[in-house]
């Protein structure tokens, strides 16, 4: 990875076989974040039982894809934390540029809130990207944390049937299910987020597309396939 708000997307800007944020059974980091409001908060300051946090950005065919879905699971669980945390745009272009100051991260956040009607909570992450590279730095990854701060499910690409699941077996009292398989966004999603992003995010990931099906519906599934379960308690301390 290079700079972290990058001009142009790149599937070279990510290791995408190398995930380096917490797995199931670290410790979640906490960082202060900035609300969509303006103020401070921290990232590990919520009230449910648990927290189930995903990256996004408003330029992600990936993230908007989701947002049916998971939205389905905010009204299932009215007593689990659900919180976004804004990172870097996915797919800058011309309308929704790299983020060049915080100013400008924050305006695309509360567009994001306030016209594409995101109702979770979002947090920003600084500019330069501290809590994000921690949490090891995709666009689309997704954790469940329990209150004593522990992560107890993890995906580096989110899969809301796989985070539904997950999140249902840990309030069960049982461990969560292992990461959800790579899905694609939506087609039509997918081209309309391009778009609203702007000329040139929709070339930039044309160029990458061979790439990223490589690396994350062959590879990536693959690798979850034969790998091995997780059997973290939702209770885990770490």
């Amino acid at each position: 990875m290079t700079d972290y708000n990058y001009d142009n997307f790149s599937a070279g800007n990510y290791t995408l076989d190398d995930f380096q944020g917490p797995t199931a059974g670290r410790k979640a980091l906490d960082f202060p974040m900035q609300t969509t409001d303006g103020d401070q908060r921290q990232l590990l300051d919520f009230d449910g039982d648990f927290l189930v946090l995903e990256m996004a950005s408003i330029t992600c065919p990936l993230y908007q894809s989701r947002r049916g879905k998971m939205k389905t699971l905010t009204g299932k669980y009215p007593d689990t934390s659900f919180t976004i945390m804004y990172v870097r745009e996915a797919h800058p272009g011309k309308i929704r540029p790299k983020h060049i100051d915080a100013k400008g991260k924050l305006s695309n956040a509360r567009a994001l809130q306030f016209e594409d009607g995101e109702g979770r909570t979002i947090l920003i992450d600084d500019l330069d990207g501290h809590a994000h590279v921690a949490y090891g730095s995709f666009p689309n990854a997704v954790f469940i944390i329990n209150k004593n701060h522990c992560v107890v499910y993890y995906s580096d690409w989110n899969n809301p049937t796989a985070t539904g699941r997950a999140l249902a077996n840990l309030k069960a009292g049982k461990p969560a299910s292992g990461m959800g398989l790579f899905l694609p966004a939506i087609p039509a999603i997918g081209l309309v987020t391009l778009k609203n992003a702007g000329k040139g995010a929709g070339i930039d990931f044309a160029r990458s597309f061979p790439s990223l099906v490589w690396e994350n519906l062959i590879k990536r599934n693959l690798r979850l396939l034969t790998g091995r379960k997780s059997s973290i308690t939702p209770d885990a301390k770490c």
